[in-house]
């Protein structure tokens, strides 16, 4: 399905768009003003501020149905790969419990219980990451790497042949993790139900998460189980687009646009501590024409 840009309904506010992973339904975010519009402060001409969070979730709820913008790409300020170079981020993480409230607070089991055989990107997208993965992966059949795929399904978007001594998927659904064919071993594990991950510390060389990052309900307690399990030197890899389950998504996402994503799931990196700086990269192939795709990434620091 492609994406719609510069949609407007009435109502001059901004908000951002969420696109269904199912073919079968468009979902928009109902709007509500973007971070940046809200609280982020510049400093200088790249030194930026990530303010105060604020709740979205009661303003979501009672907003009209008709009024909504759906904008495909960031429009205007820094490029995503410039957003991060010089971050003077708050003292303490900024976002308040209510900004990780979903729409449908149902359980997740009960959302991925029928698995769903579908890629959530385009085809452009997919090439996109792949290509990126090409470049930041060991080569394959490296002794002694591991990787770990996060809210892995029965496709993790690995380079063709990709292999590894040890790929573990680990997520929500058995049956899709079973077909997928790069994973070596995989666990079956709600994360917002218990963000503990089973494995041992300093484990893994590459963690990686396709645009699942947004479904997060604890996610520094997650951000710091990655940091637990990786090597020191090793790389988390968070990859993301437009497109979500908008009501399994949390508040502060579905009430955000693209730039404010990276800045979220850099302050994920940031606050969990024992990480490098994170840094952000645009990967989108068509800008404007195809799904937008994202990456903010981060090693674990040699002394952590």
């Amino acid at each position: 399905m492609a994406n719609v840009v510069g949609l407007r309904l009435p109502l001059p506010v901004l908000g951002s768009v969420c696109v269904s992973h199912s073919s079968s339904t468009f979902a928009t975010t109902l709007s509500t003003p973007p971070l940046n519009n809200l609280n982020w402060k510049v400093k200088g001409p790249r030194r930026m501020v990530l303010g105060l969070g604020v709740s979205f979730f009661s303003q979501f709820l009672t907003m009209g149905t008709n009024s909504f913008i759906a904008s495909a790409r960031i429009k205007g300020g820094p490029s995503v790969d410039e957003l991060l170079k010089d971050v003077d981020w708050p003292e303490q993480f900024p976002f308040k419990e209510e900004d990780f409230q979903r729409f449908d607070e149902t359980p997740d089991s009960l959302f991925y219980e029928a698995p769903r055989f579908v890629t959530h990107i385009d085809d452009p997208a997919i090439a996109a990451l792949t290509k990126y993965y090409s470049k930041v992966f060991p080569p394959s059949n490296t002794p002694g790497v591991s990787i770990l795929d996060t809210c892995s399904s029965w496709v993790s978007h690995f380079p063709p042949g990709y292999k590894q001594e040890r790929v573990v998927g680990l997520g929500m659904n058995e049956e899709e993790l079973k077909r997928n064919p790069v994973l070596t071993e995989y666990a079956v594990q709600d994360l917002n139900v218990n963000p503990k991950l089973p494995f041992e510390d300093n484990s893994f060389d590459i963690i990686t998460n396709v645009v699942s990052v947004d479904y997060l309900t604890k996610p520094l307690d997650v951000f710091k189980e990655m940091c637990r399990i990786l090597k020191p030197g090793g790389q988390a890899i968070m990859s993301f687009s437009n497109r979500c389950f908008w009501t399994k998504a949390i508040s502060i996402w579905t009430s955000t646009g693209d730039a404010d994503h990276v800045m979220i799931v850099a302050s994920y990196f940031h606050y969990a501590g024992g990480f490098e700086p994170p840094q952000a990269v645009d990967i989108s192939p068509n800008p404007g024409r195809s799904d937008p795709m994202y990456i903010v990434y981060s090693r674990k620091l040699s002394t952590a």
